[in-house]
């Protein structure tokens, strides 16, 4: 979809505020069924002291909120990197209808690279999954970030 880049674009500005802030580049963007981003989030867990303070979450917490719900249901959330198992776990509680992420994650991805928690078999809400998208431009912000750390 080409909104899709648009979404994809704005939670890389996020990844961007996160790097400037001293965290690893992660942003995300929660969209309601409307269109408007009701959620926005950078990796906070260092600023924060909170390990818990993904993307995602940060992203996740902030739409419950604008839009009065714990329930996103009908919303997408675009992502930077592949979640987690926590935040893949946090995104089917909120009922999320579609995840589109950018980079696959091989060390910690939870929607299929290292576990397969999105969507598995015996869980009781399906979401829309969507990858691929500037995920070698999303790969490069956290290449390059990591490589200046070393």
């Amino acid at each position: 979809m080409p909104e899709d880049l648009e979404y994809l674009n704005a939670a890389i500005e996020e990844a961007r505020a996160a790097e400037l802030g001293g965290e690893v580049p992660i942003g995300c963007v929660v969209v309601s069924s409307t269109g408007e981003i009701v959620g926005r989030g950078q990796n906070r867990v260092l600023r924060d002291q909170d390990p818990t303070a993904h993307a995602e979450i940060v992203a996740l917490r902030e739409a419950g909120r604008t839009l009065a719900n714990y329930r996103l249901s009908g919303c997408t959330l675009y992502v930077t990197l592949e979640p987690c198992a926590m935040c893949a776990g946090a995104i089917l509680h909120a009922r999320i209808a579609r995840l589109v992420y950018a980079a696959p994650d091989p060390k910690a991805g939870a929607c299929g690279s290292v576990l397969s928690v999105m969507n598995h078999p015996q869980l009781n809400h399906r979401v829309d999954v969507v990858s691929g998208q500037l995920a070698a431009e999303c790969g490069e912000i956290l290449r390059s970030f990591f490589k200046a750390r070393r």
